[in-house]
């Protein structure tokens, strides 16, 4: 058993919720978070801009360094893992900076709260 966390632009969310879906993944938690990656940033100038240089200051503007970013949470047998991982980047992929990222995490256990099941059993399976 595995969690997937996907990190993607918040206007992907519906695409991926429903290409999840269409693979037999229907269960998952979505929250909106902030983020940034790595990004295309000008070390000196933002050194600079520590530094209280006004010019420095000036040029990276007012912009928040945080963008805004959908998270979601899968977790799964392993069976479907690959089939999850596929999918999210097949819906996410633009090959632009800031497609996000996805890790993947063993899960110790899962328990449906309702009936008290543990294991894979409370899990989408295909």
């Amino acid at each position: 058993m595995k969690e997937v966390i996907a990190i993607i632009r918040m206007n992907m969310m519906n695409q991926t919720k429903r290409a999840l879906a269409d693979a037999g993944i229907s269960s998952m938690t979505a929250r909106e978070v902030l983020g940034r990656g790595k990004g295309i940033v000008d070390m000196d100038l933002l050194q600079g801009a520590e530094l209280g240089y006004e010019e420095a200051v000036s040029r990276l503007g007012q912009t928040d360094r945080l963008i805004p970013k959908r998270i979601i949470l899968v977790t799964l047998p392993d069976t479907l893992v690959e089939t999850a991982v596929k999918t999210i980047i097949r819906v996410n992929r633009t090959n632009k900076s800031g497609d996000g990222k996805i890790f993947v995490l063993p899960a110790m256990d899962a328990i449906r709260i309702r009936t008290g099941e543990y294991g894979d059993s409370v899990l989408d399976e295909v």
